[in-house]
């Protein structure tokens, strides 16, 4: 006698659960990649990455409390990896004479705002940007970024000095 019952989706291995995360959380996380690069296009490229090596540990992060926290974390690292690289490249074109490195495409209010937060230390841009674009908790962003509460408050509170600072000055 054959029993027909299927098991739980995610005995079932096939994917399903990972869609409905994907689709989940997909929107939240192309927004704190664009809040840390700037860049429409290149946010979506950070989210695909970092879904992408979601997807390559799927059986292991999916028994974590929190995935979204994994994909986040995995998107904030990939992002300071890409502005460095980015910064580098830009070095390089500028000492051979080529300064048309491009532009990000952000509304006038949020340039200055974003210009100035990627110009943070990159802890301080990923805690401002989990904050504020993602509207996580101090607790939340700890476990994310994976440090203590102390140290994302301090970040925060860094990140908050600094912005003000250099804002007032652009006034």
């Amino acid at each position: 006698m054959n029993d027909s019952r299927q098991p739980p989706h995610d005995e079932m291995g096939d994917g399903r659960d990972f869609e409905a995360f994907y689709a989940r959380e997909f929107r939240s996380v192309v927004g704190l990649a664009y809040a840390l690069s700037g860049s429409r296009s290149r946010a979506e490229d950070l989210a695909q990455e970092a879904f992408v090596a979601v997807l390559r540990k799927w059986d292991e992060v999916a028994r974590f409390d929190d995935p979204g926290a994994w994909v986040r974390r995995v998107t904030a690292n990939r992002s300071v990896s890409w502005y460095r690289r980015v910064a580098a490249e830009s070095r390089a074109l500028l000492r051979l004479g080529n300064s048309d490195g491009g532009s990000p495409q952000l509304d006038i209010e949020a340039e200055s705002l974003w210009a100035e937060g990627r110009r943070l230390a990159p802890r301080q841009a990923q805690v401002i940007a989990l904050h504020y674009v993602d509207q996580r908790t101090v607790p939340e962003i700890g476990r994310i970024l994976q440090c203590s509460e102390n140290t994302v408050k301090t970040h925060l509170q860094r990140a908050r000095n600094t912005l003000a600072r250099r804002l007032k000055e652009h006034l």
